[in-house]
């Protein structure tokens, strides 16, 4: 899940994506690379303002930055599967955790993607992520790693967006991203351009941990965050999934097909995207995301007991619930399709 643009409910997608494939019958492992460690917090009872930092204390080495420890500190043992967290109520689901400071290792990773061909002590960081992504997978048996992106350019997300099967890109109705659009065309080329040449340096193929040759394709895009008026976005709204949708097609598309790092038409038609390249459309959840938060659960599996509604405001809130689950399960079943030979 990656746009550089913040406030695109990256997060919650990720979250509420991951669950329902699980639910499919998937095993799904996700993975915090954001150093604000929001997915962290939706899947593990942080109630306490220490219970982050009693967790890293009493389990070391089970979070993003202690587990990439031995490539970023040169340390004499190599890199080994994490020991995940399981998702309370959804079987097949785990968690990467992340670390606040995973920001910490974006400069000593910028410094090894530029200058790992010559500085032989740096040439394991660049592949590292994607090694120990590979380990945990193969560990967990996983169908699907969902990697959970910071917003903004740096080299952690340039390392593992280009180092993914596929990018989804969440958006929002409104100017900024549309704006985000139109940067993304041009950053995720030159980002995958990059990697095609890091993966041909002697130094990067070598490496105990390899940098691979990229294979990235683009899923679609997640539009989200905007209200309904008569099952319909409202008409505030209603312009900007237009400007998305002219940007995606007109702009994105062309430029992600000309570095090769589009799917075949026919497999955006068999998964019956949404205007073409939308995978979901997602309405605001309103007072439910907190409930959602506050139950580590998604929103299409609260209850009337987690919700505290009864009469008439439980009825009148079930057929959001089940809306936003049929919602998700359309967004599984498009990912699926996408994904799968």
């Amino acid at each position: 899940m990656f746009n550089n643009k913040g406030g695109v409910s990256k997060t919650t997608t990720c979250f509420n994506l991951g669950w329902m494939l699980a639910e499919r019958g998937h095993t799904v492992v996700m993975m915090d690379a954001d150093p604000q460690c929001n997915l962290t917090g939706m899947v593990m009872d942080l109630t306490q303002g220490d219970d982050l930092a009693d967790f890293y204390r009493k389990n070391p080495g089970r979070n993003i930055k202690d587990a990439l420890e031995p490539a970023f500190k040169s340390r004499p043992r190599p890199l080994k599967a994490m020991d995940c967290v399981e998702v309370e109520g959804r079987e097949r689901l785990f968690l990467m955790p992340g670390h606040v400071g995973l920001a910490e290792d974006e400069v000593s990773l910028g410094i090894a993607q530029q200058l790992s061909e010559s500085v032989q002590a740096l040439k394991n960081i660049p592949g590292s992520f994607g090694h120990l992504i590979s380990l945990t997978a193969n560990r967990y048996k996983a169908d699907y790693v969902l990697l959970d992106l910071s917003p903004g350019l740096g080299s952690i997300n340039q390392n593992l967006v280009t180092t993914a099967n596929h990018v989804i890109i969440p958006a929002s109705p409104d100017v900024f991203s549309v704006m985000a659009i139109d940067s993304l065309a041009r950053v995720i080329p030159q980002w995958v351009n990059w990697a095609r040449r890091a993966a041909e340096l002697e130094a990067l193929s070598s490496a105990d941990y390899p940098f691979p040759d990229p294979n990235l394709t683009f899923l679609g895009v997640v539009i989200q965050r905007y209200r309904l008026k008569n099952g319909k976005p409202a008409k505030a709204f209603e312009t900007y999934f237009n400007e998305l949708d002219a940007a995606i097609v007109d702009t994105l598309v062309p430029a992600l097909r000309k570095s090769d790092i589009m799917l075949p038409d026919e497999k955006y038609v068999a998964a019956q995207m949404e205007g073409g390249y939308r995978i979901a459309s997602i309405s605001d959840f309103h007072s439910l995301i907190a409930v959602s938060q506050q139950k580590r659960k998604p929103v299409y599996s609260l209850t009337r007991e987690d919700v505290k509604r009864g009469g008439r405001l439980w009825e009148n809130t079930l057929p959001s619930i089940q809306a936003f689950r049929e919602t998700f399960a359309h967004m599984a079943e498009r990912v699926e399709k996408l994904t799968g030979p």
